[in-house]
């Protein structure tokens, strides 16, 4: 009989606890389906934006003038004779002779190099293409690397037997630094320009919509006979500039003076109006 109370009891515990279940889960799917508040998202403000309908386009020019450091001098050996043979041992000994009096004044080797050799026959006459002998061109190029020793150069060559002299170029061995200042003052001039045109039309000026730049240059050499450019590499944005009053330069008592150059950058850029 106590078992049966005992079964009973079991039962009737189980079903209340049941009762009790069913009761409150769904009070708790409710809660768990209400949506908690969360703070309102805030959208970016709008990036300003230029407007390429109203412009103003100008240029900048800025200059740079500083002294070389450097020197390239370009000379040669001309030697004519009857023979390819006879004609090329004379030109070789005339060269070798002008190689080792420029190393004689501490030229390092690799400071000179050959840039143009030539062996032509030389004809007494055309029609019946008749060769006389032969003549050899031979340009070598020298690096100086203190340049108010250029004209020390220039007169040990010839002693020793170059007969020409084919040009002699100053340049510096820090374009870059240069080159990157004249950018700077460039764009910095063609900024202001906008502003004052800007300005003396009652507006005001917004972003930089384009920048170009001009990286030819002009240069006193030969060159400017033919409208040519100088491509040389250290000479890109530089052109040859006569020395202010009061430069002074050991180069003055020789044939050559090495003065100063002229590091050129021009931009054109155009801004929007506001």
């Amino acid at each position: 009989m106590k078992q049966i109370q005992s079964i009973i009891n079991t039962l009737f515990a189980c079903a209340l606890i049941f009762l009790l279940g069913t009761a409150v889960l769904p009070n708790t799917h409710a809660q768990a389906a209400t949506p908690t508040p969360s703070s309102p998202i805030v959208e970016p403000a709008p990036a300003p934006t230029c407007n390429p309908a109203r412009t103003v386009q100008v240029s900048g020019t800025a200059v740079v003038n500083i002294k070389p450091d450097r020197a390239l001098i370009k000379l040669g050996v001309q030697s004519n004779g009857k023979s390819a043979q006879e004609v090329q041992a004379k030109n070789s000994v005339a060269i070798n002779r002008v190689t080792k009096a420029l190393k004689a004044m501490d030229i390092e080797s690799k400071d000179i190099a050959t840039e143009w050799y030539i062996i032509e026959p030389l004809y007494d006459d055309y029609a019946s293409l008749h060769i006389e002998g032969y003549r050899i061109y031979n340009i070598i190029e020298v690096t100086v690397r203190n340049v108010d020793r250029a004209n020390e150069v220039i007169i040990a060559a010839l002693q020793a037997g170059a007969n020409q002299v084919v040009d002699v170029e100053f340049y510096t061995s820090e374009l870059r630094k240069y080159r990157d200042q004249a950018r700077t003052m460039a764009m910095n001039a063609a900024s202001e320009k906008a502003s004052a045109l800007a300005q003396a039309a009652g507006a005001d000026v917004g972003c930089v919509l384009n920048i170009n730049e001009n990286s030819s240059s002009h240069f006193n050499g030969w060159g400017w006979w033919y409208g040519g450019n100088n491509q040389n590499l250290w000479t890109q944005n530089a052109s040859q500039n006569i020395a202010p009053t009061g430069e002074t330069s050991n180069l003055e008592d020789g044939p050559v003076n090495a003065g100063m150059i002229s590091i050129r950058a021009e931009v054109t850029a155009s801004f929007s109006l506001k």
